[in-house]
């Protein structure tokens, strides 16, 4: 009988975090983190990384990993929550993998297509090349390498073009053909997914406009400078700042626009961030959903985990 482990996934301010915590103080489980920003050391506010109390009455793994200035891909985080997931389970207790990186649960998952890690020089080439040249032509010359990838991304991905661009200069291989002879090996152990999924998407978004107001009165932009002082080879380019909230802050600290301006571009990139995951959610198969927005989805979560753990221990 495989061992049982659970998925507790959604958008960015559907509750997760507290809902892991509240999971952690009544069961046997161990909270392991899918979130590509929570790994690195640092970024505290535009994270929402748990607090420290939270972290001392549900500890969690796979964060406060890496410098800022690290790489962390997919690959990465399989290779990591595998083994954890292992320990986990020889422990007598469930792994519990909670967080919105939705790319991270499906290479979990469904497995990987041996896609070669990240290359600092390469990108480092890969972007003074789009510097002179600007990314709709670094997507054009990806088309004339790997039509199937370039047509599935925007013409300023910077991100995704730069990616299947390294993942060609480094293979010799498109990224479409290693996508394709994905290993699909399944994951070893029994499912339990969770999706907290918002009744009423105008309320996700109000949550996620109050949340960014809190995190710059908190002192997201003091973060960033803090961040760039102690790390000075930070960019936009580096992984880390790509994230929501952190790439926002940086332009607005280059000048780019006002304080008023920064608000309003965080607030809609995160709603944008939402979105995506919502539809990556939606596309999963054989998840639970539960309303986000009810007053006792905690209670409801539990129950559902707790009869998951009885079932199958």
């Amino acid at each position: 009988m495989l061992a049982p482990a659970i998925f507790l996934m959604g958008p960015t301010a559907s509750g997760k975090t507290g809902a892991a915590v509240a999971l952690a103080s009544k069961l046997p489980v161990e909270i392991i983190s899918v979130d590509s920003a929570l790994v690195y050391r640092d970024m505290d506010i535009g994270t929402a990384k748990p607090d420290a109390a939270s972290l001392a009455l549900a500890p969690h793994h796979l964060i406060n990993m890496l410098d800022p200035t690290s790489a962390y891909s997919a690959a990465n985080f399989r290779q990591d929550a595998l083994r954890l997931m292992a320990d986990i389970t020889a422990r007598g207790r469930v792994p519990l993998l909670v967080g919105g990186t939705m790319l991270y649960f499906k290479a979990l998952e469904q497995g990987l297509s041996g896609l070669p890690e990240a290359d600092p020089q390469v990108r480092a080439s890969l972007d003074a090349e789009a510097l002179l040249l600007g990314w709709p032509a670094m997507h054009a010359k990806l088309a004339a390498i790997d039509a199937p990838t370039a047509a599935r991304l925007a013409v300023n991905d910077s991100q995704r073009i730069q990616r299947a661009l390294e993942v060609h200069a480094i293979s010799g291989s498109r990224l479409s053909d290693l996508i394709a002879q994905q290993n699909q090996q399944a994951l070893p152990y029994r499912l339990l997914k969770i999706a907290l999924l918002p009744s009423d998407r105008s309320v996700l978004h109000q949550r996620i406009a109050v949340r960014f107001e809190q995190m710059l009165a908190a002192g997201l932009v003091e973060e960033v400078r803090a961040l760039l002082i102690k790390y000075p080879t930070l960019s936009a380019a580096s992984t880390a700042m790509r994230c929501v909230g952190y790439r926002q802050v940086l332009a607005y600290l280059a000048g780019d626009y006002g304080l008023a301006e920064l608000s309003d571009r965080g607030v809609f990139a995160t709603r944008q961030l939402a979105k995506r995951q919502l539809t990556w959610l939606r596309g999963m198969p054989s998840v639970l959903c539960l309303d986000c927005l009810l007053d006792d989805v905690n209670d409801k979560i539990f129950n559902e985990v707790n009869q998951f753990i009885k079932n199958n221990s």
